[in-house]
């Protein structure tokens, strides 16, 4: 990822000096002292010669004498050495010292760029750049290929750039094609395609020993460059960064020391190469502005010998003439589809990629093999995931969501996907301007949320995710006006706009563009929004009346303040009041634009055309991975479009970490104006919450309110919703977090919470066990709750702040094991009445223990062990037990293994019971069971997961019952009644010969 601000701030260190006496390149040695005087005009030649003339005179007197070389077959060769030196000692002694300088640079540099960034460090461990890294491809060019004017405003042919002079990074400095030496090399690329990123491997390779054509790195930031006006000698701006390097310093351009000097980000710096504007000057020891020293190291009139990189994004390439660069090189990013799966192999299978120290346990690495599996088919697929994925930015963007979705065993509150879009904003533009040379000093990012922002809004509210040409105008030249307006856009077209838009690959919308990826068109929409873009024409006279009105009338009021004190007349305090008003009528304007803020929000987060879709993290998910998630035919209309993250995103931004990096990136948003929109959606969102919402929009809106991150709204919003129904919403740990997060909120108990057939296991039961105590009514069936997730049951049911009161665990695997969990729960537990265990594979052994627990329990009232493989024997004693209960009124048994001597016993023991229902059959007797509705409803809504053979098998016992009863009662009405009920029967026999359950 990009790093923009990467400068030590202190000395560092490097790597054993080579000895000057062996193993040195001609290249490495002192050039002679040249200069082309092709740029020099007019009177002013003389002048430079004889200067030229006096700076060689003083080099030549203070430097040793050149070595010598001779010309060998093959390449320069050295001449044999000369005979030692009375001082051969004293240079010995300051090779030595130069030695011991340049290895603590090149330790104080390693150390320095190691450093990751927050949103590196934040998201798990990142594979450090000193030991596994992939290389963008970077191919030679020429000014004339930068130059060449594109005839149409996008850049439709540029995405996948031609490849076929490509050039390792250790060869940026070997001879051209004309068999020149290169000085300067020229790295430039667009933003997102690596280029800090490869050059802070330079150096780290340089610190390793693995650039050994230079024995002295020198980097400098331009941004840092730029921020002073103050003259400086390049000698004391070099030890100003490196202390370490103060001895070393004086020496350099005076030996044959091989020196690289790496400048990187050349487009913050305004470069003159004009003689009236930047003088000559060949004196390190002289002070002049930092933008000279670089003019005069690039034209090799300062320390020629010495070799220099530059980065800089395409626009700024035309700043330095062409005459003093070497080489052109352009990154072109991951545009092989084998870098970018190399890049997400090792970032992905990385040992602690997982959020938890170790090697990850043989699940955890089977579930990171098959994310990395999976986002490799779709990247063959050719789809527009791979083209995002041609800039190195977006391969890391994807692989933090991932990161995000997957491997978070516990989210942190603070954690949130709008902050993970916000950070990688940050770490690619990090405040930086459009163009240095322009005097608005517009952000790069306020620029983008004025266009593309504008185009992503115009595409959500239209349900359009493609955009011709047309719209692309329509957007961004609507107000060009000035030159200096249709400069920003030109350099914008050049440096940023593949960032955000390439051409979609979807057959038939070749000439179209789409965003990155999906999520990014409804982050910028949403940053449009809040950023108070959208505004109507009186809105926006409004506020500049307003701020206009109220500056003149700051200096008004001082002087009607003075002259009061003068001349007390009464119509001065009038007056000043008067004066007040005018601000205040027309700072209306700008509540009212608040107020359009949050209703779009409120109006987008409930928009029931999106109703029933995918919740917005599987969508999300689909979107990079290419599985699960609802999928669009290629043939549908583009208004099938779902733009659900929108709403989040507006909420998101307005969080205050989320503001404070936008703040940095030149999008301020007031804490007045986050306070006021949340004040004016308050009422709606929290109305409009008590409807009901379709268990995926539900998902949706506690997301939202994560996002927010406003504690005391979220509180009032969820004070209200009494029910959570989130059934048969895949539960990730992200999601259990947001959850737990939300309603963890509030102290208030929940009447119901529903997560039935939400792929819930033990490790997302502890994610929600705060929120689980304070349910009501708990549904947990169709999951995979074995025996250790009923260890958190028990413990669950054994808290002091439990109020479970209804618990049902239908079709999980309990087994013997968890029922004995359950039984020490159900013990001790004072607050559950209802406890459904119905199809959990208990057996005779679980029964038995659940019975010989239910004596020391005083409040159970409905126990429910149907289909569980029950015998004669264990279903006796469990209705036994049940009849001496002080509460115990209804106990299920059908569906088990029970023989008709058992069922006559069982209904026996009913005739002298004392209040106790026994659920076992449809009849009763020469009667139909009141209880068959109960039975039959319960059947059919297990039928789709239950073993078909087997509820075969007990419907046809249910129907020779009902059948045979049917034959022995004479009464008219009970015929009738068996008769609907047999019917029933039947239905649910034929679906399943026929398979349509």
């Amino acid at each position: 990822m990009p790093f923009r601000r990467w400068l030590p701030q202190a000395g560092t260190g490097w790597s054993r000096l080579k000895q000057a006496d062996a193993r040195q390149k001609v290249g490495g040695g002192l050039v002679a002292s040249t200069i082309q005087l092709d740029f020099i005009n007019g009177t002013a030649c003389n002048f430079i010669v004889k200067r030229i003339l006096h700076v060689d005179r003083t080099l030549s007197s203070s430097m040793p004498p050149l070595r010598s070389f001779v010309c060998q077959p093959g390449g320069h060769q050295r001449a044999p050495p000369q005979a030692s030196s009375p001082r051969a000692s004293q240079i010995a002694l300051k090779n030595v010292g130069t030695s011991e300088a340049i290895q603590k640079h090149r330790k104080s540099l390693a150390d320095w760029f190691l450093q990751q960034p927050n949103e590196e460090r934040q998201f798990g461990p990142s594979f450090a750049l000193d030991s596994i890294h992939v290389d963008p491809v970077i191919r030679e060019s020429s000014l004339e290929e930068i130059l060449k004017p594109s005839p149409d405003l996008t850049i439709q042919n540029q995405l996948q750039a031609s490849c076929n002079q490509t050039i390792a990074l250790q060869n940026l400095f070997d001879l051209n094609a004309c068999g020149q030496q290169v000085k300067n090399v020229v790295l430039y690329g667009t933003v997102g395609t690596g280029k800090s990123t490869l050059i802070k491997k330079m150096v780290m390779d340089w610190c390793h020993e693995r650039l050994p054509r230079f024995e002295l790195l020198i980097p400098f930031s331009c941004e840092d460059l730029s921020q002073s006006n103050t003259p400086i000698s390049l000698r004391r701006m070099i030890t100003k960064k490196y202390l370490h390097l103060r001895e070393l310093v004086p020496t350099l351009g005076t030996t044959n020391l091989r020196v690289l000097f790496v400048l990187n980000g050349l487009d913050r710096l305004n470069l003159d190469f004009r003689l009236a504007h930047t003088e000559l000057c060949c004196d390190p020891n002289e002070p002049i502005l930092p933008s000279a020293i670089v003019v005069n190291l690039l034209r090799k009139y300062m320390m020629p010998e010495a070799s220099i990189i530059v980065t800089t994004r395409p626009s700024a390439v035309r700043r330095i003439p062409s005459k003093f660069v070497g080489r052109y090189v352009e990154v072109c990013g991951f545009s092989d589809i084998n870098l970018q799966k190399l890049y997400f192999q090792m970032r992905l299978r990385q040992p602690r990629c997982i959020g938890v120290s170790g090697p990850p346990t043989g699940e955890e690495a089977s579930e990171q093999d098959n994310l990395v599996e999976m986002l490799s088919r779709n990247l063959e697929r050719h789809n527009q995931i791979a083209a995002a994925c041609f800039l190195p930015s977006y391969c890391w963007l994807v692989c933090t969501t991932l990161h995000f979705l997957y491997f978070t065993k516990s989210v942190p509150p603070a954690q949130t996907l709008t902050g993970i879009y916000t950070s990688f904003l940050r770490l690619n533009f990090s405040g930086e301007v459009l163009d240095s040379t322009d005097p608005s000093n517009i952000s790069m990012m306020k620029y983008v949320a004025k266009t593309v922002g504008k185009l992503a809004y115009d595409g959500v509210m239209s349900r359009q995710t493609s955009f011709s040409e047309k719209d692309l105008r329509r957007c961004f030249e609507v107000e060009m006006k000035t030159e200096s307006e249709l400069n920003l856009l030109n350099v914008f077209r050049s440096d940023v706009f593949r960032f955000f838009l390439t051409p979609c690959v979807q057959l038939g919308k070749e000439h179209t563009f789409v965003f990155t990826i999906p999520a990014m068109q409804e982050y910028l929409a949403a940053l449009y929004v809040v950023l108070g873009e959208k505004k109507t024409l009186t809105q926006r006279v409004g506020k500049e009346v307003s701020e206009i009105i109220g500056k003149v009338s700051e200096d008004v009021a001082v002087v009607i303040s003075i002259v009061s004190k003068v001349l007390p007349l009464r119509i001065l305090p009038l007056l000043f009041n008067l004066i007040k008003i005018f601000p205040r009528y027309f700072s209306r304007f700008s509540s009212k634009d608040r107020d359009t803020i949050a209703r779009t929000m409120a109006v987008e987060m409930f928009k029931e055309e999106d109703y029933f879709n995918d919740d917005v993290l599987d969508q999300i998910n689909f979107s990079i991975l290419g599985v699960e998630g609802p999928m669009r035919h290629p043939d549908d209309a583009s208004d099938d479009e779902v733009f659900e993250l929108f709403p989040i995103f507006m909420g998101g931004l307005l969080s205050r970490r989320n503001r404070a990096i936008l703040d940095q990136l030149g999008c301020p948003i007031k804490n007045l104006a986050a306070f006021e929109i949340a004040k004016a959606m308050k009422k709606t969102v929290i109305r409009n919450s008590r409807k009901g919402l379709p268990p995926s929009e539900l998902m949706d809106y506690l997301f939202f309110l994560h996002e927010f991150q406003n504690e005391r709204f979220t509180a009032e919003a969820i004070q209200s919703l009494r029910t959570i129904n989130l059934s048969s919403v895949k539960m990730t740990p992200l999601k259990c977090s947001v959850l737990a997060s939300v309603v963890g909120t509030t102290n208030h108990e929940v009447e119901e919470l529903n997560l039935a057939s939400c792929h819930l296991d033990v490790n997302r039961l502890r994610i929600l066990f705060p929120v689980l105590l304070r349910c009501k009514k708990l549904h947990l069936q169709q999951n995979s709750l074995g025996p250790e997730a009923c260890k958190e049951i028990r413990d669950l049911l054994l808290h002091e702040k439990c109020v479970v009161n209804t618990l049902r665990l239908a079709d999980n695997p309990v087994t013997e094991q968890g029922a004995r969990y359950l039984a020490e729960g159900l013990a001790g537990n004072s607050s559950l009445s209802h406890l459904s265990l119905l199809h959990t594979s208990l057996g005779n052994r679980g029964v038995e223990m659940i019975t010989q627990h239910l004596a020391q329990n005083q409040h159970l009232r409905e126990l429910d062990v149907a289909y569980n493989s029950v015998t004669d024997e264990a279903a006796l004693a469990l209705v036994e037990e049940a009849k001496k209960h002080a509460t115990l009124e209804m106990v299920h048994l059908y569906f088990n293994e029970i023989s008709e001597e058992g069922k006559q016993a069982l209904h026996k023991m009913r005739k002298d019971q004392n209040g106790i229902r026994v659920l076992i059959f449809l009849t009763m007797g020469a009667d139909v069971s009141d209880y068959w509705a109960i039975i039959l409803n319960v059947v059919q809504k297990n039928l789709p997961i239950w073993d078909r053979d087997r509820v075969r098998q007990h419907l046809g016992l249910f129907l020779e019952d009902l059948q045979c009863s049917r034959r022995q009662t004479a009464n008219p009405w009970k015929k009738a009644k068996f008769m609907r009920v047999e019917n029933e029967v039947k239905r649910m026999l034929g679906d399943l010969e026929r398979g349509t359950l």
